[in-house]
């Protein structure tokens, strides 16, 4: 089945693509949540005006994600967590906590927008990378200490 994506969706396309997909999946996900529209003649006679407007909401949302890095590439967050003698932490921290962390300091952060391969379980100095947009990343330092 032939869907045109209404955002951009990892590892299927990129928002005004038109993708095949399973009819289940496109009927049950992709369609009810509005993330795509079928591609019937008439939707894809309108397919040009769609990408246009996906292309200014992108080019909006781009700015908006490379200022936030600009900002972001000052800021040191400090996590305190118990630890053990070895500096092994008695729990971990994870993407949740680092979003949680940002949101205190008023930096509007989603926890998938975290790209950490795994949680910290250590005390120490760490940098996180954050995906903001497809284009735009930035890092953030992390320092876990001992509580």
């Amino acid at each position: 089945m032939q869907v045109i994506l209404q955002q951009t969706i990892e590892k299927l396309g990129t928002a005004g693509q038109v993708v095949d997909v399973a009819p289940g999946y496109a009927r049950n996900y992709l369609l009810p949540r509005r993330l795509a529209i079928e591609a019937t003649p008439a939707n894809l006679k309108r397919l040009e005006k769609i990408r246009e407007q996906f292309a200014r909401k992108a080019a909006g949302e781009k700015e908006v994600a490379q200022q936030l890095a600009e900002r972001l590439a000052t800021v040191t967050l400090t996590i305190p967590r118990k630890a053990g003698e070895t500096d092994q932490l008695f729990g971990s921290v994870t993407a949740a906590d680092i979003a949680e962390a940002l949101h205190a300091l008023g930096y509007p952060v989603e926890k998938r927008k975290i790209q950490l391969e795994e949680p910290i379980k250590l005390v120490g100095e760490y940098e996180v990378a954050l995906r903001l947009h497809p284009e735009v990343t930035a890092a953030v330092k992390v320092q876990v200490v001992r509580q």
